[in-house]
C-alpha cells in the first residue's frame, strides 16, 4: 500500500472569543446586551460595534446595560440632523399653519443644516448646540453679520421641538440635548421702550389721515394681531353692543393668502370702546363710499372689514409699512414744523404690547388680559410682560400699607 504523504498542519484560526459581552472584531471592539422589547416583552441580543479599544467597548457596554435595565436604551441609528429634520417636518406640516411652517422651513434650511445638519443626529450634545447659537450671533446672517437674539431664540424653540419628538416620539434619543444648551438671552420691551399713551395718541393722530387708520385705532385699542384684523368680517363685528369676535388669520404663503385659525386655535369676543365704535362707523362709511365709487371694478368677494380701495382683502405687508410711512410723516411733515418730540421707530406688533403694558399697569388682572390677547394661558401673559408684573410686585407693599393706614385712620 503506498505511502499517504503527510498533508502540513495548518493551524485552525482561533476564533474571537466573547468576554463578558465583549468581543473584538478585526480591529475594532463590539458589544452585545440584552435588551426587552417593550411591544413583546421578550429579550433579544443587540451588538454595537466600531469602538476602537476594549476599554471603550466595556464603559460603552456598561452605559448600555444601565440604560436597558432602566427600559431606555436607544438603538444606534445613522441618521443625520438635516436628514431627521426633512422627515420631522414633512410629518408635522398637516398639523403646523402653513405661514408657522414656512418659517419653519427658513430657518432649518438657512440657519441650522449649514452648521449642524451633516452630523448624526445622536451624536448632537449640548455643547454643539451652544456654539451654534453662538456661531448665529456673530456671524450666522447675511454677509457673515450676526443674527439677532430674538431670531436664535426661534431657531432655539424649532430644535427644541424638533428633538424633543426624537426623544418622546421618535425614540431615537435618550435626551433632548437642546434642553440644555446655552442660548443668547433675548430682551423682551421694556416701559420706556414702547410708544407712551401720548405718543400713541400722536401716531393715531396722524393716521386719520389715511384710509387704514382705523385699522391702527383698532389694533391700539384691542391688542389684537395683525392677520386677526386682516381675517376680521363685518358680520363678526357687533357695534351695539360694542364688541368684535375674532375668529380666525390670515397671512400670505409662497404668494397665496391663506385663512386659518388664531394662534391659540381658539375665537375670541373683545370688548370695544364708544370710540372705536364712532371710528369702525366711519370706516365702514368710507368703505361703501369706496365702493360705490369703483361700481364694477370692486372686487371684493367677502365683507371683510379692511380691504383695498377697490374691494381685494389687505396683505400683511401693506400694513406694516405703512405705519413706518406714517411715523416718518409725524416726524418730517410735508407742510409744518417738524414735533419737538418725534416718534420713536416702533414695529406694527409693538401696539400690542402697548395694549397689553396699557391694561397691567392700570391693574386690570392678568387672566381679564390674557383672554384679550388671545393667549392660551395666563402665565404666557406673565412670562411675556414679566417685567410689567414685577414692576406691580415692587408697588404692592405700599399699597398694602397705605390701605391698612387709611382704613385705620
Amino acid at each position: 500500500m503506498p505511502d499517504t504523504p503527510n498533508k502540513p498542519n495548518t493551524p485552525r484560526k482561533a476564533r474571537p472569543k466573547l468576554r463578558d459581552g465583549v468581543m473584538k472584531r478585526g480591529t475594532t471592539w463590539s458589544y452585545v446586551i440584552r435588551v426587552k422589547d417593550p411591544e413583546t416583552g421578550i429579550s433579544k441580543p443587540k451588538w454595537v460595534g466600531g469602538f476602537p479599544t476594549e476599554d471603550e467597548a466595556k464603559a460603552a457596554r456598561d452605559e448600555a446595560r444601565v440604560k436597558a435595565r432602566r427600559g431606555e436604551y436607544i438603538d444606534r441609528n445613522a441618521i443625520t440632523v438635516a436628514e431627521y429634520l426633512d422627515e420631522w417636518i414633512e410629518a408635522h406640516a398637516v398639523e403646523i399653519k402653513p405661514k408657522t411652517l414656512q418659517d419653519y422651513r427658513h430657518l432649518i434650511e438657512r440657519h441650522v443644516k449649514p452648521h449642524i445638519g451633516g452630523l448624526r443626529l445622536q451624536a448632537v450634545r449640548p455643547a454643539r448646540i451652544t456654539k451654534l447659537y453662538r456661531d448665529l450671533v456673530t456671524s450666522g446672517g447675511r454677509n457673515g453679520a450676526g443674527l439677532s437674539p430674538r431670531t436664535v431664540a426661534y431657531v432655539h424653540a424649532v430644535l427644541r421641538k424638533a428633538f424633543g419628538d426624537a426623544v418622546l416620539v421618535d425614540q431615537l434619543l435618550p435626551s433632548n440635548p437642546v434642553e440644555r444648551a446655552k442660548r443668547p438671552r433675548t430682551q423682551r420691551p421694556e416701559p420706556g421702550k414702547i410708544w407712551t399713551a401720548a405718543q400713541l395718541r400722536a401716531f393715531l393722530k396722524v393716521a386719520e389721515s389715511h384710509r387704514l387708520s382705523a385699522f391702527f385705532h383698532l389694533a391700539a385699542y384691542t391688542g389684537a394681531r395683525r392677520g386677526e384684523l386682516l381675517n376680521l368680517r363685518w358680520r363678526d363685528v357687533d357695534l351695539d353692543g360694542a364688541t368684535i369676535h375674532i375668529k380666525g388669520s390670515a397671512a400670505f404663503v409662497a404668494g397665496q393668502r391663506i385663512e386659518g385659525t388664531t394662534k391659540s386655535g381658539r375665537s375670541r369676543i373683545v370688548s370695544i370702546d364708544a370710540g372705536t365704535v364712532k371710528v369702525l362707523r366711519a370706516h365702514r362709511k368710507r368703505q361703501a363710499a369706496e365702493q360705490l365709487e369703483a361700481g364694477e371694478s370692486w372686487k371684493a368677494t367677502d365683507d371683510h372689514v379692511f380691504r383695498t380701495a377697490w374691494g381685494d382683502p389687505i396683505h400683511p405687508d401693506t400694513v406694516s409699512s405703512l405705519m413706518s410711512d406714517l411715523i416718518k410723516v409725524h416726524n418730517a411733515p410735508k407742510d409744518g414744523p417738524r414735533p419737538a418730540a418725534p416718534l420713536p421707530h416702533a414695529r406694527l406688533h409693538d401696539l400690542r404690547h402697548i395694549h397689553a403694558t396699557t391694561l397691567l399697569l392700570a391693574g386690570v388682572p392678568v387672566h381679564v388680559v390674557a383672554a384679550r390677547l388671545g393667549h392660551a394661558d395666563p402665565s404666557i401673559t406673565l412670562r411675556v410682560y414679566a417685567h410689567v408684573i414685577n414692576e406691580q410686585l415692587a408697588e404692592a407693599a405700599e399699597v398694602f400699607a397705605k390701605t391698612i393706614g387709611e382704613g385705620a385712620a
